[in-house]
Parts: C-alpha cells; structure tokens; sequence
C-alpha cells in the first residue's frame, strides 16, 4: 500500500495502513506502542465483549424485524482507502448491550472506545465465528427517542491506523483565571480528528483550561497527545476561547 508525502501533512487519506510502513516513512524503528503516563487511557470498567450474530441479507424490512426482535443491525468491516469497507460481515448485536453501553459513556466516548467483539452461530452458543478487537465507527440514533438503529464497526487489529473522533474533556475551569474574573468559555470544538495506531487509541484529551485568561484561546496544536498520533485538522484550529463577561440586558439599559 502506498503512501501520500510529505507524510505528515497529506498523508492520511487511509484510514489504516501497516506500521511498517509508518515508521519507515518516517524512519523510525518500528516499536510496540503503549499508552504513555499522564495522559487519557481506556477505563477497565467499561471493557466489555459485544456480542453479535451473523445476518445474511440487509434492506429496511430485514432490519426493522431485527429491531423489534430486540437486536441492532450492524456491519462490521476494515478499511481500505479510507471511506469503504472491506471484508465486510453483516451482523446483529443485542439493543440492550449497546443502549448500556451508549448511556454509559455517552455516543461521543463510545464512538472513541476499543471493545472485543465475538460473532457467534446464537447468542447461546459457545462456538465463536469471529473474534475481533473493533472501534465503533458510527451509530443511528432515532432523533425521537434516541433508540439505537444501526451501527457500524471497524476491526482495530495492532497494524491498523484508525481515523477517530477524539472527544475533549475540559478541566480547570474553576481555577481558571479568566473565568473566576466572570468570562465565559467559548467551546469551539468538542472533538478532534486523529490518524490513531489502534494499540493507543484514547478514549479522550484532557484540556487544560487553568492557566486562560480572559481573551486567550486554545488551538489543536496545544492538546497534549502521544506523539503517535497525528492529528488530520490544521494545528492552529481553535479548540476554544476565554471571552468577556456577558452583558445581560438589565445591565445594558443601566448603562
């Protein structure tokens, strides 16, 4: 598979591609990656094996007798090019698992979380079709009532590279300068795009909003990340912004 150059500024029209060739790319060893100290790592509590079943033909009948059965159509694919998926296998999943799973962390965090997926003959079965380690890719709520309707997964093997949503976790507000004055945080991103090696795939970045003060922003540029990870947005992008106080209008007619 080839790659765009120069590697860090285009290169990441693919959503995955052999470490190999990363690090030769950027001639570096090619090394075990692992979650480094000090930064956002997968929470224990919220490993868990999703289950799913094979389906063998798809089309809106097909999936709304799964719904009402009590299961999710799903896919589960790898990506070739970026966009479209290969090795592509029709399956369903229990509506229960993925309800918890969505309360639990919220949509953004689940679509940044790895899980174990295991495809079985039955949800009763012990034999195991399919064994993968998967990071959701997207999921359909109903905007009505936010009953999950499909979703879509992308097997997260050690050599792949993943296009991942990350979401942003702001911390310091109530030592923050600038808003203990009574400015007030303008969120301008509330996630970031990252070309991620599965193996460090975080759940979330910590944003540091101690130090602001009023008329200070922060860009992409400023996150603390592992260094592996090579963010797909320009690095002066604002992330967010600590602005004025607001005028309410009692104080505007006062004047």
């Amino acid at each position: 598979m080839w790659i765009h150059r120069p590697l860090l500024t285009k290169a990441i029209q693919f959503r995955f591609f052999s470490q190999a060739a990363v690090a030769a790319a950027l001639h570096e060893p090619e090394v075990p990656l692992t979650y480094l100290e000090g930064l956002p790592k997968p929470n224990p509590k919220y490993a868990e094996t999703i289950l799913a079943i094979p389906r063998t033909t798809s089309g809106k009948s097909i999936a709304a007798k799964e719904r009402k059965a009590g299961r999710v159509p799903s896919i589960v694919f790898e990506q070739e090019d970026g966009q479209h998926g290969g090795n592509k296998r029709l399956i369903s999943v229990h509506t229960n698992q993925i309800k918890k799973l969505v309360n639990h962390l919220g949509r953004s965090f689940f679509l940044s979380s790895l899980f174990d997926l295991e495809v079985r003959p039955t949800f009763d079965s012990e034999d195991v079709i399919e064994k993968v380690r998967v990071l959701p890719r997207w999921i359909h709520l109903h905007a009505g009532t936010d009953a999950v309707l499909n979703v879509t997964f992308i097997r997260a093997p050690s050599h792949a590279f993943l296009k991942v949503d990350v979401p942003l976790v702001f911390r310091g507000e109530d030592v923050s300068p600038g808003l203990r004055k009574g400015a007030y945080l303008n969120t301008i991103k509330r996630t970031v795009k990252y070309l991620c090696p599965a193996d460090i795939v975080p759940p979330y970045i910590d944003v540091d909003l101690s130090e602001l003060d009023v008329g200070q922003k922060l860009v992409m540029g400023d996150l603390k990340v592992h260094p592996a990870l090579r963010l797909l947005k320009s690095k002066d992008e604002p992330v967010c912004k600590i602005m004025g106080a607001r005028v309410s209008e009692q104080q505007k007619k006062s004047k």
